[in-house]
């Protein structure tokens, strides 16, 4: 079962009961900035401001990409302050050994995992989602002729999905809270091999979007495939606090588990009730894309490697 509430994640966590999820799987605004009323608004006027409008490459139309060289210390200071203090909520509500998975960037996961680890939590790793997107790459802005042959950024081919636990029990090992708790360990791929940290993924498929036509929406390959591993022994409730077109909620419901989701935009809240019954029935297999990878590209060696290992 599931459910979407139009909320502020901060006030209804504090209502929330100790010790009630399983897991927290989320995709946050990276900078706080971009879902801004403010910035909405002009993505969709195309006038960019945060939001960076892509030129048409190839007569295709391209969705717009937040832009995240511009922020200050400052900044980064608010950011840390936020997820700092969201970090101590998300802990009261974890069950000891609850993971929390949280979607960044290169630039901002250092902030967001110095403010969650002070909130408590410890870091588990990071899961490299391997896609190739238009962020970053840019050419200076409003001189991109003038110096075409530079560009401020890396083009990015991967995004950040950072692992965090609530520690076990003082005292207790991984096997006891495991048997209490039904948390403390991801679960194994269907083969038998560790949950890894490199996961080759697609681009959101067109079919999602267009049921969901959220701007950063994530595709059901990756995010069912991020669940089945949170929810260790199959029991237990995954909390997605950030929940925006309710991806993350339709994996959830895809595999059969339990999941709530918060929503402070209207827009998106409704969207997401429409969409997740639709996203949930979207037959995908969460290992195709690797496999087609890993047997036709050059460019994931040390991922072909990794699997024919068996690591």
């Amino acid at each position: 079962m599931w459910k979407v509430y139009l909320a502020d994640c901060f006030e209804w966590m504090k209502k929330c009961e100790p010790n009630e999820f399983i897991a927290i799987v989320t995709d946050p605004p990276y900078s706080l900035e971009e879902f801004k009323r403010e910035n909405l608004e002009k993505m969709k006027r195309g006038s960019g401001g945060v939001w960076r409008i892509p030129p048409k490459i190839g007569g295709v139309e391209r969705n717009p990409l937040p832009r995240f060289t511009v922020f200050s210390a400052e900044h980064h200071k608010i950011m840390f302050n936020f997820f700092h203090n969201w970090a101590k909520l998300a802990y009261r509500v974890l069950v000891p050994g609850g993971h929390l998975v949280i979607a960044s960037t290169p630039i901002f996961l250092p902030t967001v995992a110095h403010a969650i680890i002070e909130g408590g939590f410890e870091p588990r790793g990071v899961i490299v989602r391997l896609v190739q997107t238009l962020r970053g790459g840019f050419r200076p802005k409003n001189a991109e002729e003038e110096f075409k042959e530079l560009s401020t950024i890396p083009r990015a081919h991967w995004e950040p999905w950072a692992i965090f636990r609530k520690p076990i029990e003082k005292g207790s090992t991984v096997a006891e809270n495991l048997k209490k708790w039904k948390s403390g360990a991801l679960k194994r791929e269907p083969d038998g091999r560790p949950f890894p940290d490199v996961i080759p993924s697609e681009r959101t498929p067109k079919e999602e979007e267009a049921i969901a036509p959220h701007p950063t929406l994530k595709p059901q390959s990756f995010m069912r495939r991020i669940i089945r591993a949170v929810v260790p022994l199959n029991e237990g409730k995954v909390l997605d606090p950030f929940c925006g077109a309710g991806s993350t909620i339709a994996a959830i419901e895809a595999l059969g588990f339990d999941g709530i989701g918060i929503e402070v935009n209207p827009e998106y809240y409704e969207m997401a009730l429409k969409a997740i019954p639709q996203l949930a029935r979207v037959n995908v297999d969460p290992w195709l894309f690797e496999r087609r990878i890993n047997k036709g590209s050059k460019m994931l060696v040390l991922t072909e490697f990794l699997l024919k290992e068996g690591c």
